[in-house]
């Protein structure tokens, strides 16, 4: 499988995109906000020949999802999520104004819901959704046990955890899915998360100083 990171600068969000040697793709939390983080995203897609087969999203703050119209728009692939989740973009516009910035386009509706425990298909590769409520109601991790790499949304980061006080956020159910469902991941399951620098179960498990 290969991989490129996007990180973009509003909240800075990383986004990632995902391939395997039949050019069929995902993107994983489209977070580009200015026209330039756009064009960026686009012109990796189309230099590579990709076919985005899957728009993913952990979750449905706005910084992960800035960019979904764009990606439907341009490559067809309408934006996937838990149903648990989609309350939060009918908010997105006053998010916006809560920070002094205007909102960038109208958030796109979601063209399939995702659960817990299926499996998303493009080309020869695998990637099962765990749901892991707690920074919100339905936020999910895409699990790639062929390549043992996890996408962890801003669940679990490296030294820390997704925060638990916006809107449907539950600290307690937070670490309980991380212990529950993560945590039970082979130890040198690479975690790519959100927001930062990559890390792995083991590392986490033995010096996140939320389960000491």
């Amino acid at each position: 499988m290969k991989l490129k990171r996007f990180e973009f600068n509003m909240f800075p969000v990383n986004c990632y995109v995902l391939a395997d040697e039949t050019n069929e793709a995902v993107v994983i939390d489209a977070g580009c906000y200015y026209k330039e983080e756009e064009q960026q995203l686009k012109n990796f897609i189309i230099e590579h020949r990709l076919t985005v087969k899957h728009l993913l999203n952990t979750h449905l703050h706005a910084d992960h999802q800035f960019g979904n119209a764009f990606v439907a728009r341009e490559f067809g692939a309408r934006p996937e999520a838990s149903q648990r989740d989609e309350f939060l973009l009918a908010g997105i516009a006053a998010f916006c104004k809560s920070f002094g910035f205007p909102l960038n386009e109208d958030p796109a509706p979601l063209g399939h819901y995702i659960a817990d425990g299926d499996t998303i298909c493009f080309g020869n590769t695998e990637l099962k959704a765990i749901s892991v409520p707690g920074h919100s109601p339905g936020s999910m991790v895409y699990y790639c046990q062929k390549e043992n790499c996890l996408f962890s949304g801003d669940t679990l980061f490296k030294g820390s955890i997704g925060r638990a006080d916006l809107e449907g956020g539950d600290f307690d159910a937070l670490r309980e899915s991380i212990v529950s469902k993560l945590f039970v991941l082979p130890d040198d399951t690479v975690v790519f998360p959100g927001h930062g620098s990559e890390t792995s179960i083991g590392y986490e498990k033995m010096n996140n100083p939320f389960f000491r």
